[in-house]
């Protein structure tokens, strides 16, 4: 099997596009569960703080309980979670209840399966193109969560952080002391930023989840494509918050998650940064 897998990059790609299809579908499970997994464990270390018992809870994490659904409580079966397959099947409803299923989860799947392809395609198989299969789930699962919750959990940024690390021990994206430097230039510069705008207005304009995201991407990719990242994900952001005050009447007060454009711009990074950087450089040569 892998000898195919490396034989034929096509393959590769089909399997990679099947496997991020699976994944997605628990990636969904990811994005709903972790944040009340964290919640549980801050009220459970609050009560310990403040000298109190916690207050006994059913089993909750990634595994347990059993998928359902949250209007009649009706236990997903295998057949329904097909990926993208069971809600065309299902219509996008219930099969216990008739309540709609959100769309959101087959758009997790479908866009896990592509950019898992994608991804296969692009660095082939080997190190590179497995682990750029896992910086899209990590960055998908981030993306979601921070919509959600406006939190990027420690779970998934520092593990990505140290296997960035690890992976450019033999140079898979850039050199290990690029690596270094990118991880801690990641952090101080939205660290930086950070404290200047705490310090001029006296309010906090992004998480230190953001600091670590950063870290992490700068882990992977080298200190080198971090202001490309820093630019995409500003402008996008900046064009998506205008946008959401323009069109949708959005609070200037309410905050705008900035986590999924720094993944969007690691994602466009790891894929196309040095051909960016390259046409750019090529452009501002006389």
């Amino acid at each position: 099997m892998l000898l195919l897998l490396q034989s034929s990059p096509t393959i590769f790609a089909i399997f990679a596009g099947v496997l991020g299809l699976m994944v997605g579908s628990f990636l969904n499970v990811v994005i709903h569960r972790l944040p009340k997994m964290m919640e549980r464990d801050w009220r459970q270390q609050c009560a310990e703080l403040n000298g109190q018992s916690p207050e006994p809870a059913p089993r909750y994490n990634l595994l347990v309980p059993r998928s359902a659904c949250p209007h009649c409580g009706h236990a997903i079966g295998a057949v329904e979670n097909i990926p993208l397959l069971s809600y065309l099947f299902l219509r996008g409803r219930c099969k216990g209840c008739g309540a709609a299923i959100s769309p959101r989860y087959p758009i997790v799947e479908a866009i896990t399966g592509v950019l898992s392809a994608y991804a296969a395609g692009h660095f082939g198989f080997g190190m590179a193109g497995i682990a750029a299969i896992a910086f899209g789930w990590a960055m998908i699962a981030l993306t979601f969560i921070d919509f959600d919750t406006q939190l990027l959990p420690d779970d998934i940024t520092l593990p990505l952080l140290w296997l960035g690390l690890l992976l450019n021990l033999n140079g898979a994206y850039t050199s290990l002391p690029n690596a270094v430097i990118g991880a801690v230039a990641g952090y101080l510069v939205l660290w930086s930023v950070y404290w200047a705008f705490k310090l001029a207005t006296g309010k906090e304009g992004m998480g230190f989840g953001d600091f670590k995201l950063l870290a992490a991407i700068g882990a992977w990719l080298g200190w080198q494509m971090l202001p490309l990242v820093i630019l995409l994900s500003s402008l996008v952001g900046a064009v998506v918050g205008i946008a959401l005050i323009v069109f949708t009447k959005h609070g200037r007060n309410i905050p705008i998650p900035f986590g999924p454009y720094l993944a969007g711009g690691g994602l466009i990074a790891l894929f196309w940064g040095q051909t960016l950087t390259q046409n750019y450089l090529q452009l501002l040569a006389p």
